[in-house]
């Protein structure tokens, strides 16, 4: 009978046992589960570095995130830009005739000036050369021609009509820029040569004279010469519809 008890008590005790292995594991399981959802809650509720860089389309760089809004303003901004230039550019081509053809007028009366005051007795008086005459009378036509086209583009410039109708303004400033400038280049390639020879013998008021008054009217052709660059992109431009 002591043998038949002792054998129920140790069932019991290996039951009990069981039981509370049971419970231990299960109680170990919950928390280990408990622990695993915690993390997981806490990795999703931290932001990964890379989601806060915009999402960017393949080929034009719009933005995903915004719906492409940044890239149409980018596109605006482009426009704007590209018609503010053009604004710039067409506002400077009409400004430039009235400054180049006064800048002609300048350096053609400085190089009349200069030819008309070089008189110095003997042999140092300009009219005793064809060349200096020559030089002296295109200097004078440059001038004259200068100052007409200054006051004409300045009158148009100011009352926004111009003299001339629109086309046959253009076809005068281009034809006129590049014929006068052709004759200031005659005329101080006439003057060139003999200038040189005399200041090869003798450097005085008069041989300086003349070099000051070369160089005058070569700054005159360059400016006419660019009004007549100017005027022929004007001309290109014009349209007859």
């Amino acid at each position: 009978m002591a043998m038949v008890m002792t054998d129920a008590d140790a069932a019991t005790a290996t039951a009990t046992a069981d039981a509370a292995t049971a419970t231990a594991t299960a109680t170990a399981d919950a928390a280990t589960a408990t622990v695993d959802a915690d993390s997981v809650t806490a990795t999703a509720a931290e932001k990964p570095k890379h989601a806060e860089k915009p999402d960017y389309a393949p080929y034009n760089g719009a933005s995903t995130a915004d719906g492409g809004t940044g890239a149409r303003v980018r596109r605006g901004g482009g426009v704007v830009d590209s018609v503010v230039a053009r604004w710039r550019r067409e506002d400077m081509l009409d400004k430039s005739p009235l400054a180049l053809h006064a800048a002609a007028a300048v350096f053609a009366f400085v190089a009349l000036v200069l030819v008309a005051s070089n008189q110095h007795g003997d042999w140092m008086q300009f009219d005793r050369y064809q060349e200096y005459k020559y030089l002296l009378s295109i200097a004078s036509l440059a001038l004259l021609y200068s100052l007409a086209q200054a006051a004409r583009h300045a009158h148009r410039m100011r009352g926004g009509v111009d003299p001339i109708s629109s086309a046959s303004g253009r076809l005068l400033d281009f034809v006129g820029d590049q014929v006068v400038a052709y004759l200031l280049m005659s005329a101080l390639s006439a003057a060139a040569p003999i200038t040189n020879r005399m200041r090869s013998a003798v450097v005085n008021n008069f041989t300086d004279a003349t070099a000051a008054a070369i160089s005058m009217t070569f700054f005159a052709f360059a400016a006419l010469a660019l009004s007549a660059v100017v005027s022929g992109y004007k001309l290109s431009k014009q349209t007859y519809m």
